[in-house]
């Protein structure tokens, strides 16, 4: 299970047949790409994303706050796998966000994704995340890409399900549009998946990946067009049904059913747009699907476009109308309706009602009424009054008869006692921490700061690729432990953790030698866990092992992870 985090990750993904420069070559020209329904990011984690091998060369050694050209300071790694790294960093002369993949100079594929970067850089279109750099200096080779802050992957588009006709179309004409225009100067997108799709707050759809990370991965293949023409059709094929058109799950969405081959869209999610249906199945016959008409097949990006521009225009939905509040007659206008206006200039004399109750007998009646509430009054004062103290003296004797008795029988419940904690560490026994320094902040009484996870490309059950993740906390002192009360960040699919008493806040520990309390799950942002029994310990570790998906933020890209704002133990 790959590990991975923020916006700009997967920059580079591309690779195709004669690029722009005649260094390109060497990373698009040869092998041929197997197995492409099992294409996901966690392949790329072991290493089966292409044909070459990484060779011996390992991953630079470099840490947060590290500059690279007296330029570039990196922030926070978000992958590292195959021998390559790729982090956040800040571009400190022009002060914004940029992404950088590193690799050792004596890599077996430094020159291809060199060679790749500058071929993509010199295309200059927007519709793709730009490569603004790409270096060769101090045995290091790294590329400088786009950062898109505002930008949202598809893959967290589908999550929340799938796109509208309209929106669909636009991102289908836009990528189809963008790959046509790349393939025409000699550049293919090999690795053209839910994660390398962007759209912006504007609405603009944006490829992320040309060239670079094919060469990264050393993935090739000898039709190239084909294959991204594929890629396409499957896009379109999940953003219309918010199904993969394959029978693998990948990208956090759920495969086709097995043993039944690849049907059309509008036969897997009712509703679907029936010529968008025809089109993915157009692109996808490259795959040995069948188009569901008579129509041909579309091979190339130039091909779909072509496809795509004799399609009738799928208009964006109409804007909801708002129905005006439910109109209301006003006192005036109930009083009027209905009668004679009166005639201009003539002044309508109206009775002046009498002053109630001014006669005789109304004034006699006023005190009449008068004097009975104040006889009512003083009668209902004196009988509360009377109640209240009988009520005293039986409730005096009732103690004095019933205390002993009490005391004998009753068994008052014990109080609950909130543990202090003193310290907390991360547990991490394979060796491979999330975020070691901010276990500290689960405790700390604010609930905006929080120690978080990476993000894992399968879910919600973290293993077998990551046995789970988690915090050992220190008590003090030896402690009854009978619940715990874990605030999360993240709600949605669910989470699941356990309570074990640990022997120390070390990770060498292992999980087997630890006594387990209790375990629960939730969608919630809040786990509460509950002890059958209280279990003393000084110790005890909160071990998650599944969390669910959420899209990405500033800190970490879309995927399954979790995050533990504020932790409290009771005894």
């Amino acid at each position: 299970m790959a590990e991975r985090s923020t916006a700009a990750v997967d920059v580079a993904d591309n690779s195709g047949n004669k690029p722009l420069t005649a260094e390109a070559d060497q990373s698009t020209a040869d092998g041929v790409v197997t197995n492409r329904e099992q294409d996901t990011d966690s392949d790329e984690a072991q290493g089966s994303g292409g044909t070459e091998s990484p060779g011996k060369a390992s991953p630079p050694e470099l840490h947060s706050g590290h500059k690279l050209a007296r330029r570039y300071r990196l922030e926070e790694c978000v992958t590292r796998l195959d021998g390559f790294s790729s982090w956040r960093a800040v571009d400190e002369k022009l002060r914004r966000a940029v992404g950088v993949h590193l690799l050792p100079a004596d890599h077996t594929r430094a020159r291809s994704v060199l060679a790749a970067a500058r071929s993509s850089a010199l295309l200059g279109d927007p519709r793709f995340v730009q490569v603004l750099d790409a270096v060769e200096e101090n045995d290091l080779v790294y590329v400088v890409h786009e950062w898109l802050p505002d930008a949202t992957e598809l893959t967290a588009l589908l999550a929340a399900g799938p796109l509208e006709p309209h929106d669909a179309y636009q991102m289908v004409s836009q990528i189809a549009s963008a790959m046509a225009a790349a393939h025409r100067e000699g550049l293919a997108h090999l690795r053209l998946n839910p994660n390398a799709v962007l759209r912006t707050s504007s609405g603009q759809w944006r490829i992320r990946g040309l060239a670079v990370n094919a060469a990264l991965r050393g993935v090739t293949t000898e039709t190239p067009q084909r294959t991204d023409t594929e890629a396409i059709g499957a896009l379109l094929y999940a953003a219309l049904t918010q199904r993969w058109p394959y029978e693998n799950d990948a990208y956090g969405l759920s495969g086709l059913p097995k043993d039944i081959g690849l049907i059309a869209p509008d036969q897997v999610r009712a509703g679907v747009h029936r010529g968008l249906s025809e089109l993915s199945m157009r692109a996808l016959v490259n795959d040995g699907a069948t188009a569901s008409r008579h129509d041909a097949a579309c091979t190339t990006p130039e091909e779909l476009v072509k496809a795509i521009g004799e399609m009738p225009r799928i208009r964006p939905p109409e804007p909801a109308f708002t129905a005006p509040p439910e109109y209301q007659r006003t006192t005036y206008q109930q009083g009027t309706y209905g009668r004679p206006a009166p005639h201009p200039g003539i002044t309508q004399h109206v009775p002046t009602p009498p002053p109630p109750l001014q006669s005789r007998t109304g004034k006699a009646l006023k005190w009449a009424v008068s004097a009975l509430l104040i006889a009512a009054l003083g009668l209902g004062s004196w009988q509360l009054a009377d109640a209240l103290m009988d009520q005293s003296q039986s409730d005096d004797t009732n103690q004095t008869q019933t205390t002993d008795e009490g005391d004998k029988n009753s068994t008052a419940p014990k109080p609950v006692t909130t543990l202090k904690i003193h310290d907390a560490a991360e547990y991490y026994p394979d060796g491979t921490p999330q975020h070691a320094d901010d276990a500290k902040l689960t405790y700390d009484g604010d609930s905006s700061t929080y120690w978080r996870s990476r993000s894992f490309d399968d879910g919600p059950v973290l293993a077998p690729f990551k046995k789970g993740v988690g915090i050992v906390y220190d008590l003090g002192s030896e402690h009854s432990l009978s619940a715990a009360s874990i605030g999360l960040h993240y709600g949605g699919n669910y989470t699941a953790a356990s309570l074990y008493a640990a022997d120390s806040l070390s990770s060498s520990d292992s999980l087997k030698s630890m006594t387990k309390i209790a375990d629960a799950q939730t969608s919630g942002q809040e786990l509460k866990i509950s002890a059958k029994t209280p279990v003393k310990t000084r110790y005890v570790l909160v071990w998650i092992t599944a969390a669910p998906y959420a899209p990405g933020d500033q800190y970490s890209d879309s995927g399954f992870k979790q995050a533990i704002t504020d932790v409290t133990f009771t005894g």
